[in-house]
């Protein structure tokens, strides 16, 4: 009995720590690290979703209109999904964006930070970042990152992006779209 009590507050506690760490902190300076690969950290996968488009754009008309032309029901529930709750179409446009989903592990407890930094297609070759930092990171993780509404409006789609997993100051795993420099 005290096994299954313990079993069950070490999962509330990881999907309560999991939950809560989701908030992102931008960052206002980038600062390089050093790179040191540990075969503990891991990127398993990553998801890439793109809601609307840019406003006075072809996609924008369509999605508005209500004439989306898709062909796969997994990106209709993508879309649904992103756009659940959002009543009116200033909602909506709030919700436009570029979602990141990355799913990672790390095989030993450790306190790490995600770093999403990239790239948006209005203003060139200007970096920014996003940090969400994990106390006690252990097993298999997912991290979300949104570049939405305003963000995403104004300054365009995201263009090319890395993820870092760090460690102690140091980048021990990464993952990065084609286009990163």
């Amino acid at each position: 009995m005290k096994f299954r009590t313990a079993l069950l507050a070490i999962v509330l506690f990881s999907i309560g720590a999991a939950r809560a760490a989701d908030e992102y902190k931008q960052l206002s300076k980038i600062e390089k690290l050093p790179e040191a690969p540990d075969p503990n950290f891991q990127f398993r996968k990553t998801k890439l979703f793109s809601l609307g488009d840019i406003p006075g754009g072809s996609a924008a008309k369509r999605f508005q209109a209500g004439r989306t032309p898709l062909r796969d029901p997994s990106v209709g529930f993508e879309s649904a999904y992103r756009l659940y709750g959002a009543v009116t179409e200033l909602d909506k446009r709030q919700r436009y964006g570029n979602y990141f989903d990355f799913f990672w592990r790390t095989k030993r407890p450790a306190a790490v930070t995600i770093r999403l930094e990239y790239q948006q297609e209005k203003l060139r070759f200007l970096k920014q970042a996003r940090e969400v930092t994990y106390t006690n990171a252990r097993g298999h993780m997912k991290t979300e990152f949104a570049v939405i509404g305003d963000d995403f409006l104004n300054d365009g789609r995201v263009l090319a992006w890395r993820c870092l997993l760090i460690e102690k100051g140091r980048i021990v795993a990464e993952d990065r779209s084609y286009l990163w420099r």
